[in-house]
């Protein structure tokens, strides 16, 4: 294809899809001002009345109704509803937030400050973006939960999709390969660590919307590099998921689960098998 009708072919897209152009960079300034808002850690001014806090607020909703007006052109969507709603729950998220970061520090002894957590934290960065997209979510919002939580991925490493179901006090530990799929339902008081997948066995795609991805009950640890899959798997409460454990199938509450290998140590002149692997 020429450079001549390529420009043509892009020029059909921009007329159609020119709307959708500001949603990413926006979604991503939306997110970084409610964190300025909600935690003075990320604020780049002080605020001295509740008035002034209240106005910023009001500000904000204008943002995402910039957001949502640049979708109209595609999308049906009733702007005022969804800013209500996500106005009337925003304290809610604040609330669930806070529960958050108070149980990353609970869970990392290396953690020394509640300030140290919401600053500096991915985990924490991850779950709050994710709750503010859920909102969105539950409103049928199309783009912006993706583009959200995406962003925080890419901050991140931590793959949380917006439509999942995440309980109160949920504690990541390093967090870098986390992923947590759209029907995931995880309960309260629940800590995992890096690279845990909670994902889905094969499906097509016809069955997108059926639940595809694991249970996990309250008071649930999941340790690194664990892997478990499909929408009939539960995790029972108070269980114990240990490292690089693959799981398909269900466990009753207090369980521990764990994968045992074999480590042998040998001396080199005592091992007979090649040692120049080609990986």
């Amino acid at each position: 294809m020429d450079i001549k009708s390529l420009s043509k072919e892009l020029i059909v897209k921009y007329r159609h899809d020119g709307c959708l152009l500001p949603v990413k960079q926006e979604s991503q300034k939306f997110i970084n001002r409610l964190m300025q808002i909600l935690f003075p850690q990320y604020a780049g001014k002080s605020y001295y009345k509740p008035e002034e806090i209240e106005a910023e607020i009001i500000s904000l909703s204008k943002d995402l109704r910039y957001l949502l007006n640049s979708l109209n052109r595609k999308f049906r969507l009733d702007d005022e509803k969804i800013v209500e709603y996500f106005l009337d729950n925003l304290s809610e998220v604040y609330r669930l937030s806070i529960l958050d970061a108070k149980a990353i520090e609970a869970g990392d002894p290396a953690a020394e400050s509640l300030d140290e957590v919401i600053i500096s934290y991915p985990g924490f960065l991850a779950i709050f973006a994710y709750r503010v997209a859920n909102l969105l979510y539950k409103m049928n919002v199309p783009v912006i939960p993706r583009a959200i939580t995406e962003y925080a991925h890419e901050k991140t490493g931590i793959d949380i999709h917006p439509g999942a179901t995440i309980g109160e006090s949920f504690c990541i530990d390093h967090g870098t390969g986390i992923v947590i799929g759209e029907t995931t339902i995880i309960g309260n008081n629940v800590k995992i660590y890096q690279g845990v997948t909670l994902g889905a066995l094969s499906v097509e795609k016809k069955h997108a919307k059926q639940k595809r991805h694991p249970t996990i009950e309250d008071d649930v640890i999941i340790y690194a590099q664990a892997v478990i899959l499909g929408g009939e798997t539960t995790i029972g409460k108070n269980s114990v998921i240990g490292g690089n454990v693959w799981m398909t199938e269900s466990v009753p509450p207090d369980s521990v689960v764990y994968h045992k290998s074999e480590v042998k140590v040998k001396t080199n002149g005592n091992f007979s098998n090649a040692l120049d692997f080609v990986i």
